[in-house]
């Protein structure tokens, strides 16, 4: 999920980038034009745009962002400075003259290390993909990882609440909105157990949706600064939401075992399907259904089952929160896919129930 992106139909472009990327030992994510690159355009850390691709891009109206750059064959800058403008490029490289310079910056790219990025969504109101969040943000925290939780759904019940963190101390999301350096910010979050939580709190700010930009300094801030950033996203997924998606190396969809939460969860599921490909079910309390069959209905992989327990209503209510119990269901079910996104030792139980 963190390889650079090259947007071009250029074939001797593309011989000539793969062909330095090989040499080299690096990755690129290659996509012909905005169809296939939109899903990537927004997370990826470098995006490379053939000229010839260019206008298609504007036309597309892909969003702004930081660390774009034009590539060109051609000498006449005129026009691929116009192009560059555009595009919001922020330097453009003529080849071959320009290998050296692309070669360092594929690289420093490749050496900068970033944390992992896991999305927890509901299938349907009330699906528990807020204690999945919270749950997936303990259990890294308590393992050492360094954690940031970001709820990203402002009319939801709060990820602080959740947690039973609603009284402590700390930043909520307002403050990011005109943050000059949101990585200074992110320090000064609630936070307990290894875990920084950016909560949207009840400030009424937040009701009518996260700023975008906002969302992508947290994202980029928090990818940089921990090992794991977890993100609670929103049923009805806005723009700051959609780059969480975009941004994330595994997307949850938390779905009970119920026909009518499938049936809802295939809606859901068909609106995260234009900006991801990396989305696994979790099967909330699986009996007579088994999660196999949900994830054959909804065309998704398992990536586990979670089963109730039956104190953590009550404990949530008195603010004691997730994950409580060691060797519940939900810690079980975390540790799993932690380690499957290579953070831990995969824990074969949680998969084994699907």
């Amino acid at each position: 999920m963190h390889r650079p992106l090259l947007v071009s139909d250029d074939p001797v472009l593309l011989d000539q980038l793969v062909d330095l990327a090989n040499r080299h030992a690096l990755e690129l994510d290659v996509a012909p034009g905005p169809d296939v690159a939109r899903r990537r355009y927004r997370s990826a850390p470098l995006v490379l745009v053939g000229d010839e691709a260019a206008p298609a891009l504007v036309r597309a109206g892909l969003p702004e962002r930081a660390g774009v750059m034009l590539l060109t064959r051609s000498r006449g800058m005129e026009r691929v400075v116009g192009l560059a403008e555009y595009l919001g490029a922020e330097r453009i490289v003529t080849l071959p003259d320009g290998e050296s310079y692309l070669l360092r910056e594929l690289r420093r790219v490749a050496t900068a290390v970033r944390g992992r990025v896991l999305a927890c969504i509901g299938g349907r109101g009330g699906a528990g993909a807020t204690v999945l969040a919270a749950g997936l943000a303990l259990t890294a925290g308590r393992a050492g990882l360094r954690t940031l939780l970001v709820d990203a759904d402002p009319l939801g019940g709060g990820a602080d609440l959740a947690l039973g963190w609603e009284k402590l101390k700390g930043l909520r999301w307002p403050a990011l909105d005109d943050a000059a350096d949101p990585a200074d910010l992110l320090t000064a979050l609630p936070s307990r157990e290894g875990v920084a939580l950016l909560s949207c709190g009840r400030d009424p700010d937040t009701a009518g949706g996260l700023p975008p930009a906002a969302m992508a300094s947290a994202l980029d801030a928090g990818g940089r600064g921990h090992d794991l950033v977890v993100a609670d996203l929103p049923r009805r997924l806005d723009d700051a939401a959609t780059l969480a998606l975009r941004a994330a190396d595994l997307v949850l969809l938390v779905v009970p075992a119920e026909m009518r939460a499938c049936m809802a969860a295939a809606r859901v599921a068909a609106t995260l399907a234009p900006h991801t490909d990396a989305v696994q079910v979790v099967v909330r309390d699986p009996g007579q259904v088994r999660p196999r069959q949900i994830g054959d209905v909804l065309r998704l992989p398992v990536a586990g089952a979670l089963h109730s327990e039956r104190e953590l209503p009550g404990r949530i209510e008195r603010g004691g929160g997730p994950a409580h119990d060691r060797r519940g269901s939900l810690v079980a079910l975390c540790r799993h896919i932690l380690g499957g996104v290579g953070l831990g030792p995969v824990s074969p139980e949680a998969g084994a129930a699907a």
